[in-house]
């Protein structure tokens, strides 16, 4: 059985055997011959019909020449039409930068910069050689080399795009940042960046490396408004660029790749990080030294925000310059570098401002103390943090700052500053403090600190006397306008207790009635009309009917007395109402209408209260038109026009703009000149300023007798019901005007008057105005006389009588002396009885 074949279990279906391999060895080398078809002939190859070939010829000709000629098409098209529209280069040494408008004082002192970019431009030679450095390390080390396009630089930008397929950097040197800043947008396209390109070569060829890096270091952004490295040194550091560490020089050279991503004062962290960078490239290029750059490296970040630095407050000022800038040169003139001189004298403007903020002080600390501005609990006054961040959200105007009551050390309150300073009140500073009840009532007075504050208070405090004292935020106002006399050049300017609080200018703007500031206007007239120093005018109560009054009108002095016939000299001094009402009686109304249009005065406002309370003061007038009608007694009666602004420069200092006053002029030499009209007589004003200066030497003013001066004459003013207070007073050279109250009239309170109120405030600026002024009696004009008169009826006495005072007058309206004297009268009576 085994030798019995098997079957096979294979399918009937026959299998093909693969053919064999051959062997390695033995490969066929034969080459394949061509078969002929069964039943055909071979025929050779034909070649292509000849419309083919010149079909197929055409063809690849057209394909390369499309290629070819696309390139130069576009080459052409680009240089034909886009290059010629691209800017001219030479714009660049023409460029003006928006630059902010600077308001500045006389003396140069800066009040405010306007405008929305902040910049700083300076020439190449006054850019410091360390600035440079860090920016070409940050920048473009090879700027001083390439002719404005980096080629190694657009390739790596071009390899970063072709791998990762992210336009990231644009290989850009400095020269094409100008390119592209000064001419082309930020966005990133092909053409645009094809237009940089041929521009940067445009400006490399028609500009100096140092041209090109000024435009760029003056030109480029770099965070909070500020353009240029100039700008930046003030806005982060508060100083000049000249004045700036390595380490500041890097860090505002690390800005201009992101402003916002390296912002030291957002994003400290980042921004170390950046100006290490350039510190390092610096350290690279040998720029500066290991020893310097690790100086650098190890100071921490301390950039803070820094807005222009304010040299004199006058805001009120400022707005009055940008509205005539406005006027005169446009909305350009807010960013083309233009510099407005005002008149103003810095340190006068400075002590205005205090003047008046302490005379508000003042003033509430006569009427008691109207509480805190809230009470915080415990848990806060423990997170001090919290605690000075509140302070400081907490509103507060003029020299104000915020505290916060924070315990008492010997019944004396320790208190935190909102600026993080400590200090501890002192009682005997805050005896004034009794509750307020209302204008003319407080409670009583505090026996200790504890009666006035608790822990937690957050109060107002301000720094008088190198000390620290307990305020309040002024319900009152006040204004100060200051003038040379003798040009209108406005000296000081003061609208009110804050500019930012109210921006109501009331030095200019505020029309309130005068009161008994209009009184020497008054006198001045009657002594136009004949009268002199001496006439006198009964001092007696008297009930008017005026058609133009409501009802009856009984006025009456402030004293609520009567004194009968009264001198004029005296009854200004002492300020008789009654006096100045029988005196509009007696030269008219219309007459003394017409009369005061001589110093200014609006004939509209005039005319409306045109009645015999105008000899009291109920015209309403604004302090600069009061000043101004007072400076023509100080100057000997000529009008003068008050000006505030004296020049207008532009970014060049070229001069746009100069003020040409009408000036006072008293001698040969300058006739013919812009000189101001005389508008009353020389002797009148005089007569008028020696009888002002007895408001002062015994009068209402009496208080300004503390100056000790022998120059200064003025007049007091107070309305009905204290419900404004003036003072205008003067020399031979400066006129001062001060006014005192509340914007929505309403009484100051029993005894606020001009002289208690406002005088002080006149007192305290005036005493710094006139420190260098010669102190030295007024100068009598040629045609007075001095006349011996009786004190009591104004007519004129010999010499000898016990109650003569010697007046001036007019030579021709001088009175006769009595030939006969008192003592030979007296010896006659007596001869004659015995």
């Amino acid at each position: 059985m085994g030798d019995t074949p098997r079957k096979s279990t294979a399918s009937k279906t026959t299998r093909k055997r693969a053919p064999a391999k051959a062997p390695a060895s033995k490969k066929r080398t034969a080459t394949k011959k061509p078969v002929a078809r069964r039943g055909r002939p071979s025929k050779k190859p034909q070649k292509p019909p000849f419309f083919k070939r010149v079909f197929k010829y055409f063809f690849w000709f057209n394909f390369v020449s499309f290629f070819v000629a696309l390139p130069l098409a576009a080459a052409s098209f680009y240089y034909l039409t886009v290059y010629p529209s691209l800017p001219e280069v030479s714009e660049l040494k023409e460029v003006t930068y928006q630059v902010p408008l600077r308001i500045v004082t006389q003396d140069d002192k800066l009040i405010t910069e306007i405008g929305t970019k902040k910049r700083v431009p300076l020439e190449y030679h006054e850019i410091p050689e360390r600035m440079t450095q860090a920016i070409i390390a940050a920048e473009d080390e090879n700027f001083f080399e390439h002719g404005g396009v980096d080629f190694k630089g657009l390739a790596r930008a071009v390899y970063h795009l072709v791998t990762t397929g992210e336009k990231k950097s644009g290989g850009s040197t400095i020269t094409m940042q100008v390119a592209r800043n000064f001419f082309l947008t930020k966005e990133k396209t092909y053409l645009r960046k094809l237009n940089e390109i041929v521009l940067s070569y445009k400006i490399e060829n028609e500009l100096s490396k140092q041209e090109i890096m000024a435009l760029y270091l003056n030109k480029i952004f770099l965070g909070y408004r500020s353009y240029g490295v100039a700008a930046a040194a003030q806005t982060y550091y508060g100083k000049e660029l000249s004045e700036l560490d390595i380490n500041e020089y890097a860090m505002i050279a690390g800005l201009p790749k992101a402003p916002s991503a390296y912002n030291p004062i957002r994003n400290a962290a980042r921004a170390k990080l950046r100006r290490d960078y350039v510190l390092r490239r610096m350290n690279e290029l040998n720029f500066i030294t290991d020893e310097e750059m690790q100086k650098g490296l190890a100071v921490d970040v301390h950039a803070e925000l820094h807005g222009p630095i304010i040299e004199v407050e006058a805001d009120y000022v400022a707005e009055q310059a940008r509205a005539f800038v406005l006027e005169r040169f446009g909305e350009e003139a807010l960013q083309n570098g233009l510099t407005i001189v005002t008149t103003l004298d810095s340190a006068l403007q400075k002590r205005a401002t205090s003047s008046i903020r302490e005379g508000l002080q003042d003033y509430e600390r006569r009427h008691g103390y109207r509480g805190a501005i809230q009470n915080v609990d415990s848990a806060l006054l423990n997170d001090t943090e919290m605690l000075l961040q509140l302070m400081q959200d907490t509103t507060n105007y003029g020299d104000l700052l915020v505290a916060a009551v924070t315990g008492f050390n010997k019944g004396e309150p320790k208190i935190l500053i909102e600026n993080g300073d400590t200090a501890q009140l002192q009682f005997t500073d805050m005896k004034w403090a009794a509750e307020y009840i209302s204008v003319n009532r407080k409670k009583y007075a505090p026996k200790s600190a504890k009666d006035i504050l608790k822990v937690g208070d957050l109060i107002y405090v301000q720094k008088l006397d190198k000390r620290w004292q307990l305020a309040q935020d002024p319900l009152a106002e006040s204004a100060l306008i200051s003038m040379d006399s003798n040009s209108g050049r406005i000296l000081a300017l003061v609208g009110g207790y804050d500019y930012f609080r109210s921006k109501f200018n009331r030095a200019t703007q505020g029309k309130r009635q005068v009161g008994s500031n209009i009184k020497p206007f008054l006198y001045s007239a009657a002594l136009n009309e004949g009268m002199t120093a001496a006439t006198t005018i009964n001092d007696a109560p008297v009930v008017f009917h005026d058609r133009n009054l409501e009802d009856y009108w009984r006025p009456e002095n402030y004293s609520g007395q009567y004194y009968g016939p009264t001198r004029l000299r005296k009854a200004l001094a002492l300020s008789r109402n009654l006096v100045s009402i029988r005196l509009m009686q007696r030269i008219s109304i219309n007459t003394a209408v017409d009369y005061f249009k001589n110093f200014g005065f609006p004939a509209s406002e005039l005319n409306a209260h045109k009645n015999l309370s105008l000899s009291l003061g109920a015209v309403e007038l604004t302090p600069e038109q009061v000043a101004r009608g007072y400076a023509t007694f100080s100057n000997g009666g000529y009008l003068i026009e008050p000006y505030l602004i004296d020049e207008v420069r532009d970014f060049n200092g070229d001069l746009l703009y100069k003020a040409d006053p009408k000036k006072v002029c008293k001698s040969a030499s300058c006739q013919g000149q812009n000189n101001a009209p005389r508008v009353i007589e020389e002797r009148n004003a005089y007569i008028m300023s020696s009888i002002m200066q007895d408001v002062i030497a015994y009068g209402s003013g009496k208080r300004a007798r503390a100056l000790k001066r022998e120059d200064i004459a003025g007049k007091t003013g107070t309305t009905n019901d204290q419900k404004d207070a003036w003072f205008s007073g003067f020399n031979p050279n400066i006129t001062t005007t001060v006014w005192f109250g509340f914007d929505k009239p309403s009484t100051l309170g029993r005894y606020e008057v001009g002289g208690r109120a406002a005088l002080p405030i006149w007192m305290d600026y005036m005493q710094l105005a006139l420190q260098n002024q010669p102190n030295q009696p007024l100068q009598m004009p040629s045609g007075i006389v001095q006349i011996p008169v009786s004190k009591e009826t104004g007519l004129a006495v010999t010499p000898d009588n016990p109650d003569a005072l010697y007046e001036i007058f007019r030579e021709e309206r001088a009175p006769e002396i009595p030939k006969v004297s008192t003592r030979q009268i007296e010896t006659l009576t007596d001869e004659l009885f015995d």
